[in-house]
């Protein structure tokens, strides 16, 4: 990409956006819109920005690694505007089709202005290192010798991110090249049901928009702020991944045993999904939105709007709501967010293995009291948003031969159209074979012959 006009502006943004996102823990799908409607970025500026800003994340990382292979100081010492602008140079060095002297010189700049002079020195050093090899020669120099490793580093992801990729797709190497290569997000949005329909939601997205392949709600944009269409400011539409909601129709498709009016979503914050079931609830039904966040429980309230739903400030680990009470049941447990890489760039290197290992403890507590707020014969769903099996299956997989009055549900046929799902009987999603995030849902039924009975 071509450094456009107003390129010194959207290089201050994306360095605001990089250092926010190391010192303050900002998530840049959230700080990046802000400052381009600020600055009035547009156009081929917001472009250039957000793929700088985005860029630099993905690859962070591995930028690392080279400027600490060139840098005459360890990469930890240097001020965080320092380490930010130099991460912004070598990513337009190595992935910007931007000419090396214009990159260096304009990172020189930038650094000047948030650094002062006595960086400038520095940092034209380091970049200028950094530019005497390509893409393609530093994989060479600096990347592991092993296919795993030398995947990662090419691709920039950590390598215990792409360890975990492979032992999912069950060692295919070639799978796993194309699930790493699988990093451009697209914006989804959802019509949310009764509210507008998808035809209007696609007039409103413009030409360049498409209805999504799965999702009878679902629209994909090709460019564009979101923000700017009337039905996303009013709530009759709203951003939201494609498998997010297929991961709620799988549950609005999944019928239980008996009786069917009485709907929980868990974890239910922000509330995409929430909506989505109570749009796909039966007459009469009445869906409980529960969230541990008071924000959270009020962005839920928010969207579900008018629905026949209730919002309550919980923690779903111990409810409190009676055991053996609900039909359906979902539960989209917190989770790594390894699954959404493409849209929350800075994830991947913000995560450790060791958030793995303690998320997996809520998700077991969580699944295992859903499990006891389900009547004989309800619906239970779990939801994660990872391609971690440590987050998927082996939760799942804990859960009922510790309990042993769940039974598996065949997730596939809750999804008819949508090929790729897995041997199952639960489904994944994954970017590079359905353009979404990566996303896990496993049906379960509570066992009829179960005792249990609400008090």
């Amino acid at each position: 990409m071509n450094a456009p006009a107003g390129e010194d502006t959207a290089r201050r943004v994306a360095y605001d956006v990089v250092r926010a996102v190391e010192v303050d823990e900002a998530f840049a799908n959230l700080l990046l819109p802000r400052l381009l409607r600020e600055r009035r970025l547009d156009g081929r500026d917001a472009a250039f920005a957000t793929e700088l800003t985005y860029g630099t994340l993905r690859w962070q990382g591995v930028l690392d690694d080279v400027v600490a292979a060139v840098s005459s100081r360890p990469l930890p010492d240097l001020d965080p505007a320092v380490r930010a602008v130099l991460r912004l140079g070598s990513y337009q060095l190595l992935h910007l089709r931007v000419p090396p002297h214009a990159a260096v010189h304009a990172t020189v700049q930038l650094a000047r202005a948030v650094g002062g002079e006595r960086v400038v020195g520095f940092v034209n050093a380091v970049l200028r290192r950094v530019g005497a090899l390509d893409w393609t020669g530093w994989v060479a120099k600096l990347a592991p010798a092993d296919d795993i490793g030398r995947r990662a580093f090419a691709s920039g992801h950590p390598r215990w991110v792409a360890a975990a990729m492979l032992d999912t797709l069950d060692g295919d190497l070639d799978e796993l090249e194309a699930a790493l290569a699988e990093d451009r997000p697209v914006t989804h949005l959802v019509a949310r049901p009764g509210r507008i329909s998808r035809a209007e939601l696609l007039e409103q997205a413009g030409p360049d928009a498409t209805p999504g392949p799965w999702s009878p709600y679902a629209v994909r944009m090709d460019g564009g702020d979101p923000a700017s269409l009337a039905a996303v400011r009013d709530g009759r539409a709203a951003v939201q991944d494609e498998g997010s909601q297929l991961a709620a129709l799988a549950v609005t498709g999944c019928r239980p045993s008996g009786p069917d009016d009485r709907w929980l979503d868990m974890c239910a914050g922000p509330g995409g999904k929430s909506v989505l079931l109570a749009g796909g609830m039966p007459s009469g039904a009445r869906l409980l939105a529960a969230d541990l966040q008071p924000h959270r429980a009020r962005l839920v309230a928010g969207a579900l709007g008018g629905a026949a739903a209730s919002v309550l400030v919980a923690d779903g680990t111990r409810g409190p709501w009676r055991p053996a009470t609900f039909d359906r049941i979902l539960l989209d447990a917190p989770c790594t967010g390894l699954g959404s890489l493409r849209r929350r760039p800075e994830v991947r290197w913000r995560r450790q293995p060791t958030d793995v290992d303690r998320l997996q403890g809520l998700q077991v507590a969580l699944l295992d009291a859903a499990a006891d707020a389900a009547r004989p014969g309800g619906v239970i769903a779990y939801v994660t948003c990872s391609p971690h099996r440590a987050e998927t299956r082996d939760v799942v997989d804990r859960v009922m031969t510790q309990r042993g009055d769940l039974e598996w549900i065949d997730a596939r046929p809750m999804l008819t159209g949508v090929p790729l799902l897995g041997p199952g009987p639960d489904i994944r999603l994954w970017p590079h074979r359905h353009g979404t995030d990566a996303m896990y849902v496993a049906l379960l039924r509570s066992d009829l012959s179960s005792s249990r009975t609400a008090l």
